[in-house]
């Protein structure tokens, strides 16, 4: 794919400032990000926070994040901005994917990525862990890969008690834990292991949101999954089809079948649906 021109990425830096408020000065090799400190952004980065996309379409919105985060790291000092980091896992090809510089560890079965994010950055939304650029640890002095052992070790902690409580449900129901999502957690091998060994070698899950999953996939219809993951917002979706899990690898099984089939032979459907628990009927 083409990179996008100086033209086209003013033109996108434009939009951003109009339709997202972010204030930018543009420049001859770049754009500043007003504040203290100012920040100077030049094209190359740009580019990268587009990873392939048209700045002025599917791109915008990236190119947006990856400013805003930029200038509300920026914002703290680098020992503030170490306390408010947060494990994220996307997966692979998942509308919010900053980009290859943005992984820190792609997880065995090329499904899923794990990079930094962080809590408490943006002013509307405190809550939310905002994906951090690579550049904005670079600016406050951090080394990444130190950054990441640090938040890598949270992750793990996490994953055990999400695997403690996803034992005591049920219907063994993934939720998110602390400031991790579901897709996230899946990252932890503690949890990932725990999830193989129930299932006697090879586990199995339905994560068509972030928000939450699904293990005991004999609770719930063969066509919930993809179809609960169309049904979800693109930036909220989790996984569309299921997944394997094994301590080391998480797999997206491979496509194809027609999983409402067998939902619709299934008699629980058509005849006394009141007399198996599964869910959505």
């Amino acid at each position: 794919m083409r990179p996008p021109s100086a033209t086209e990425l003013r033109r996108g830096v434009l939009a951003v400032s109009v339709l997202h408020d972010v204030d930018i000065e543009p420049a001859a090799l770049g754009i500043t990000l007003p504040g203290t400190p100012t920040l100077w952004i030049p094209w190359a980065e740009c580019r990268r926070a587009l990873a392939g996309h048209d700045p002025e379409t599917t791109g915008r919105r990236r190119l947006a994040d990856w400013l805003l985060a930029r200038r509300w790291a920026a914002d703290l000092s680098a020992e503030h901005l170490v306390q408010r980091l947060r494990p994220v896992g996307l997966p692979v090809e998942h509308v919010l994917h900053p980009g290859l510089d943005w992984v820190r560890e792609r997880v065995l079965g090329d499904a899923l990525d794990l990079g930094l994010g962080a809590v408490d950055l943006d002013p509307a939304d405190p809550e939310r862990v905002v994906l951090l650029p690579p550049t904005a640890l670079d600016a406050a002095g951090l080394d990444q890969e130190e950054m990441w052992a640090r938040t890598r070790t949270m992750l793990d902690d996490l994953g055990r008690l999400a695997a403690e409580r996803v034992r005591r449900d049920r219907r063994g129901q993934l939720r998110p834990l602390g400031d991790c999502d579901v897709v996230t957690l899946l990252g932890s091998r503690a949890l990932r292991a725990a999830l193989a060994e129930d299932a006697g070698g090879m586990g199995a899950a339905v994560v068509p949101m972030r928000t939450r999953g699904w293990t005991r996939l004999g609770l719930i219809d063969p066509a919930f999954g993809p179809a609960a993951a169309r049904a979800t917002e693109s930036q909220h979706r989790g996984f569309d089809r299921p997944l394997l899990v094994t301590a080391d690898e998480l797999t997206l099984v491979a496509p194809g079948g027609r999983a409402e089939a067998f939902a619709l032979r299934d008699p629980a459907v058509a005849d006394e649906p009141w007399l198996k628990d599964v869910l959505y009927r």
